[in-house]
């Protein structure tokens, strides 16, 4: 049994285990997805999910490294806290809480992620709820020389989720992400939890 999981959580991927039968998944990347399944009680993230080549491995390096980690909003940052708190204790910052006020035509979430961006270019990006956020990045990753370290790009609703994530496939940089609508802070905290597991088993 993993010491940074609790008795029911196991409990719990037990059964998830059991209803999910075969799949097409690496142990690693079985290992996130589960977390995602857990939290949700949704088993369609096993199709909807993306793992960019070598994701995986690039994100236990930086995550062991103790790059910093930038989430959308304070959710995510709440959802993760602990898990680094009792791994390697990354920072941890939230997007939206770096801006008091949000620029002319941009949202609080999108403000700030453009300030964290200019102060930690290669950190890793946590994407669960802004997906104006997402698209911002993204935007500014077109002409960038310093690309983020691993971008988890999960928001989730109707207006422009599509689109952000639409928009962060076409970019060539180490990603997890959830296609379609669905998405969501519980998914993407899950996400990071998930890789701070592997990191800490792989240390």
């Amino acid at each position: 049994m993993n010491p940074l999981n609790h008795p029911i959580l196991e409990q719990s991927f037990a059964i998830i285990d059991q209803e999910i039968g075969e799949h097409r998944f690496t142990p690693d990347e079985y290992a996130i997805v589960r977390r995602v399944i857990h939290s949700t009680a949704d088993f369609e993230f096993a199709k909807l999910i993306y793992f960019s080549p070598e994701v995986i491995t690039l994100g236990i390096t930086a995550i062991q490294n103790k790059v910093p980690i930038i989430t959308d909003v304070g959710m995510v940052k709440q959802g993760i806290t602990g898990m680094v708190s009792k791994t390697f204790g990354n920072l941890v910052m939230a997007a939206v809480e770096q801006a008091s006020v949000a620029l002319p035509g941009k949202t609080r979430t999108e403000t700030g992620l453009l300030s964290c961006y200019r102060q930690f270019p290669e950190a890793i990006y946590v994407f669960g709820n802004a997906p104006t956020a997402l698209l911002a990045l993204c935007a500014e990753l077109q002409q960038a020389s310093v690309k983020p370290a691993l971008v988890i790009g999960a928001p989730v609703g109707f207006i422009s989720v599509v689109e952000a994530k639409e928009a962060l496939a076409k970019i060539p940089i180490p990603q997890i992400r959830i296609n379609g609508r669905k998405g969501g802070s519980p998914v993407a905290a899950a996400i990071l939890n998930a890789l701070m597991i592997l990191a800490w088993e792989n240390s």
